[in-house]
């Protein structure tokens, strides 16, 4: 096989979705944008509809479409950027729910499917999406009469649990819903993982799911196999790869692997990370380049036939932390080039 081969276990993912349930009285639903965070949001979805998941988010309406087509009806499918110009028609023949984030949104909603559920989300600090406190003080009556499915906000440091933000935005969101009979949702993973007060009705895992920090115990949910093209002999002193990044300090056996950066394996990356021969550890070495990355294979037995980049002894969150990122960028950058194998689900 000439592709890299990404395996993504399903049971895991719904094992984690399961544990993170769990963890409070709150209805837990899935997030599930930017295609499943990479893996897939028909698979994904199905296996988290099958494990008891009633209610998704995604990112925008076309997304919605998608995962409508996969669930079929029944499940409840929220889209987090609202109702955007020329949604009107995706949002009504698909039963897709906008979270509506201002008054314009708003008004557009009503005008145009009058009707149809909505939900609406508040800024309480981000200052990012969502009605910011004096805008919702002039329009909360008018709204709430229309009858929201849900009132949402959105934690900017959940993941860090002792982030004074986090109570702030805990009380602000209190305030701005306070009296309210309607289903509320603050907690994304890091919040589920704060503190009961977060949970209110609804939680949103995430990154969580997807075996990815701030939730450490959670299952890992992909690896990643990449295919070896060649193997050869390079003496000391001689370079590998573009500009002779790397040059052998001693006889040495250099594999070249079928990815690269093409595949959303960063280029910045380089020398920091290893793949792995079942257990001998393989330095990266040189330049990673769109489709090849050359690696060290001098201290296997033979010749590998392929190696892991992602498995057992290297996560998302060691790539994320080499390439100074995050889990969430490492998964949502792979690339439809490669194999995808499904396990479980």
């Amino acid at each position: 096989m000439s592709t890299a081969t990404l395996t993504i276990d399903l049971g895991a993912l719904t094992s984690n979705w399961s544990a993170l349930a769990a963890m409070g009285q709150a209805e837990a639903g899935a997030v599930v944008k930017g295609d499943g965070y990479g893996l897939g949001a028909a698979r994904v979805g199905r296996a988290l509809a099958k494990a008891g998941a009633r209610t998704f988010f995604v990112a925008v309406a076309e997304e919605g479409v998608a995962l409508r087509q996969a669930l079929g009806p029944g499940p409840v499918i929220y889209i987090l950027s609202g109702h955007m110009a020329g949604d009107a028609d995706m949002l009504g023949d698909l039963d897709l729910t906008p979270i509506l984030n201002s008054l314009d949104q708003m008004i557009r909603h009503l005008e145009a499917l009058p009707s149809h559920p909505f939900g609406l989300q508040l800024d309480t600090g981000m200052n990012r999406l969502g009605m910011e406190p004096n805008e919702w003080a002039a329009v909360r009556d008018i709204a709430v009469a229309q009858n929201p499915q849900l009132i949402i906000s959105h934690l900017a440091c959940g993941d860090q649990s002792g982030a004074a933000m986090n109570t702030q935005q805990l009380s602000t969101f209190r305030q701005m819903t306070a009296g309210l009979d309607c289903p509320l949702s603050l907690a994304n993973t890091g919040g589920i993982l704060l503190d009961k007060a977060y949970h209110f009705d609804v939680t949103r895992p995430g990154i969580g799911l997807y075996g990815g920090l701030p939730f450490a115990r959670a299952r890992p949910v992909v690896s990643l196999d990449i295919p070896v093209i060649q193997c050869r002999d390079v003496a000391p002193g001689e370079a590998v790869g573009y500009q002779g990044a790397w040059r052998a300090r001693r006889p040495s056996r250099v594999a070249t692997l079928g990815a690269g950066y093409a595949d959303g394996i960063l280029r910045c990356l380089g020398d920091r990370i290893d793949v792995w021969a079942d257990d001998v550890r393989c330095p990266v070495i040189g330049r990673i380049s769109m489709d090849l990355i050359c690696v060290d294979v001098t201290d296997t037995s033979s010749d590998p036939r392929s190696v892991a980049l992602l498995g057992p002894q290297q996560g998302i969150e060691t790539l994320a932390e080499a390439a100074g990122t995050v889990g969430y960028e490492i998964l949502t950058s792979m690339s439809p080039r490669y194999t995808r194998r499904y396990l479980g689900g």
